[in-house]
C-alpha cells in the first residue's frame, strides 16, 4: 500500500538517522556528535548555507513571477510554448546542466567575451570557483520550481477582480499589492519551500561551480559519509538539517 512504502522510503531512512547520529563509530550511545556541531567552523557553514539559500530563492522570486505572470495572461496558442521553455531543463540531467554553466562562467566563457566585446573588459574574466557561481548554478536549477506554482496560482487569478480595484481607481501598484499578490500568496509560498529546501541541501552545484572555496552544509554532510566516514557526525548534521 502507499502508506507502507512511505514508511518504508520515507519514515525508516529518517529515523536510521536519527539514531544513528547518537552512536558513537562503535554504536555507543552519545550526544558528543550534536555537541561537535556546536563548533564555530560549523556554525558559519550551516549560517553561509542560509543565507544562500534564501537569497537564491528570493531571487528566484523576483525572476521567476514576472514570466510566470506573462505565462498565465498570454494567448491560449502561446501558453504552451513559453511553458515548454519552463520544462526543457527536466528534460536534461541538473548534473550536466549544472557543467554546461562552466561554460557560460569560465574564463573566455560567454560572459567573459560579452564583457570584453562590449569594453567592460580587457582581459578574460573567470565567475568561477566562488559565491557568484554557486548563487547563479542554484538560480538556474531551481527556477523552474520556482515558476510552475506561481503560474498555476496566477492563472486561477479572476481578472475581474483587477478591473474592480482600477475602476475604484487603484494604481497599477496598488491592485497588485491589494489584489494580485494577496491571492497568489499560496504559489509564492510552494515555489519559495520548492527553491529553499533542495538549494540548502544541494552539493554537487557548490562542489561543481564554487570548487574549494564553496564550502556549504550540503557538502559538509556528504564529506562525512564518503570522505571522513564519521556516519555518526554526518547523521547529526543530517538531523538538524531536516528539523531546519
Amino acid at each position: 500500500t502507499a502508506f507502507s512504502i512511505m514508511v518504508l522510503v520515507v519514515v525508516f531512512p529518517i529515523v536510521n538517522t536519527v539514531a544513528r547520529s547518537f552512536r558513537t563509530t562503535d554504536r555507543q550511545f552519545t550526544l558528543d556528535n550534536y555537541l561537535r556541531l556546536l563548533d564555530p567552523t560549523f556554525l558559519k557553514i550551516l549560517w553561509e548555507s542560509l543565507w544562500l539559500a534564501f537569497m537564491s530563492t528570493l531571487a528566484c522570486l523576483l525572476v521567476g513571477y514576472p514570466f510566470a505572470y506573462r505565462i498565465a495572461r498570454a494567448s491560449a496558442k502561446m501558453k504552451p510554448w513559453l511553458l515548454l521553455l519552463v520544462i526543457i531543463p527536466f528534460w536534461t540531467n541538473s548534473l550536466i546542466r549544472t557543467y554546461a554553466l562552466i561554460l557560460i562562467l569560465k574564463a573566455n566563457g560567454l560572459i567573459s567575451t560579452l564583457l570584453m566585446w562590449l569594453g567592460v573588459t580587457e582581459q578574460p574574466v573567470s565567475f568561477m570557483y566562488g559565491d557568484f557561481a554557486v548563487f547563479m548554478g542554484i538560480l538556474y536549477t531551481f527556477l523552474p520550481f520556482m515558476v510552475l506554482p506561481l503560474y498555476a496560482s496566477i492563472e486561477k487569478l479572476d481578472s475581474r477582480l483587477l478591473d474592480a480595484a482600477r475602476d475604484l481607481g487603484a494604481s497599477g501598484f496598488q491592485s497588485f499589492w491589494h489584489v494580485t499578490f494577496p491571492l497568489t500568496l499560496p504559489g509564492i509560498i510552494a515555489g519559495s519551500m520548492l527553491v529553499f529546501l533542495p538549494s540548502l541541501g544541494a552539493f554537487y552545484i557548490p562542489e561543481i561551480l564554487g570548487g574549494a572555496k564553496s564550502m556549504l552544509i550540503g557538502n559538509f554532510i556528504k564529506n562525512q559519509f564518503m570522505v571522513a566516514r564519521d556516519w555518526p557526525l554526518g547523521a547529526a548534521a543530517s538531523t538538524i538539517l531536516t528539523l531546519l
